[in-house]
């Protein structure tokens, strides 16, 4: 089989289309013919050097968290799936038993780390970790959830987001800034999202933000907000400068739920504005299994359509990862191998 391999961490000239021999499940496992993978700024870090979980020992590395596509075989003791079965990874790997494991959420373990193995015709997976895709879910659609939607959807439910709401997400035309723009509407709560592309903003404003900001500037950010109102809660994935502003734009005894560091990884805060306004600040990584089956639930339903920015083949993975290094995109970058 094919693979999308990274062989060496210089971004996206650093993937190589290579062979190898085809997987075959262990007892647990099941292997699925990928349609799908979606590729996710986690990928991209460690693809730049830029990850504390990958580093040059172990390439060539095959990265890819959200594979999609059909049941090929599976090992002894797997029940609940079959050959033939439309499927979409969880990729979470816990340890099963902590007291997160035992007792939730899963994405708590001490142990927590992220299955890595989607850009490929073939993976092996945790049998137990897939879940069933209905037929009026396109496997691309499917692919797109496990990592940037179960992300922002956990973090809506974190910052305990109801109908009516003020939902702010700067910088939100990524793939969890869009997911959290969609979710938020799901939710009947009302959203301030920014960009500094105009064209991005028009097709946000398709998905059902309420409030478009054109700009990039962490100096102007909070007035521009309070402009419109105070956000209830800020669903932060850049980090760095941004996260000051959002939060002293944020309500009195408001949430900022932060899950990235896209713009930084070290922020300042007014300590003072913080106690004083009774806000929190709460850090959030991925989500869990049932998660990711509410959001296939939903999107089934039509309550919310993944937003897709593009598919490329597995021999284009490399100019994939280059749109989104550029950040060009738009929603998610889709793999079919």
């Amino acid at each position: 089989m094919r693979v999308a391999a990274f062989t060496e961490l210089v971004g996206p000239d650093g993937v190589t289309i290579r062979e190898r021999d085809d997987p075959q499940p262990d007892a647990g496992e099941a292997v699925i013919d990928v349609e799908a993978c979606s590729i996710n700024r986690h990928d991209l870090w460690i693809l730049e050097g830029d990850s504390a979980m990958v580093d040059e020992d172990v390439l060539p590395f095959v990265s890819g968290l959200d594979p999609a596509g059909t049941v090929r075989s599976v090992g002894k003791d797997v029940s609940g799936i079959a050959p033939g079965d439309r499927v979409v990874l969880c990729p979470n790997q816990t340890c099963g038993a902590c007291e997160y494991c035992r007792e939730g959420p899963e994405n708590h373990c001490i142990e927590f780390g992220l299955y890595h193995g989607g850009l490929a015709e073939r993976a092996r997976v945790d049998a137990t970790r897939l879940v069933a895709i209905p037929k009026s879910l396109p496997v691309r659609a499917a692919a797109a959830l496990p990592t940037a939607y179960v992300t922002a959807w956990r973090m809506l439910r974190r910052a305990n987001v109801a109908p009516g709401d003020l939902v702010f997400v700067p910088g939100a035309t990524g793939g969890v800034g869009v997911a959290t723009v969609q979710l938020a509407d799901v939710l009947n709560a009302e959203t301030i999202a920014t960009s500094r592309s105009a064209k991005k903003l028009e097709r946000l404003s398709d998905l059902g933000v309420d409030h478009p900001i054109e700009s990039d500037d962490p100096e102007t950010l909070a007035a521009s907000v309070r402009e419109i109102g105070r956000p209830d809660t800020v669903i932060n994935h850049l980090g760095g400068p941004f996260t000051k502003p959002a939060l002293n734009a944020m309500a009195r005894g408001g949430r900022m739920v932060i899950c990235g560091r896209t713009a930084g990884t070290v922020s300042q805060l007014d300590v003072p504005d913080l106690f004083l306004g009774h806000k929190h600040v709460i850090g959030s990584t991925m989500g869990t299994q049932g998660d990711l089956r509410r959001l296939v639930d939903l999107a089934a339903k039509g309550a919310y359509e993944p937003a897709l920015g593009g598919t490329y083949d597995l021999e284009s993975t490399a100019e994939a990862f280059a749109d989104m290094q550029r950040r060009e995109a738009f929603g998610k970058l889709i793999i079919e191998p």
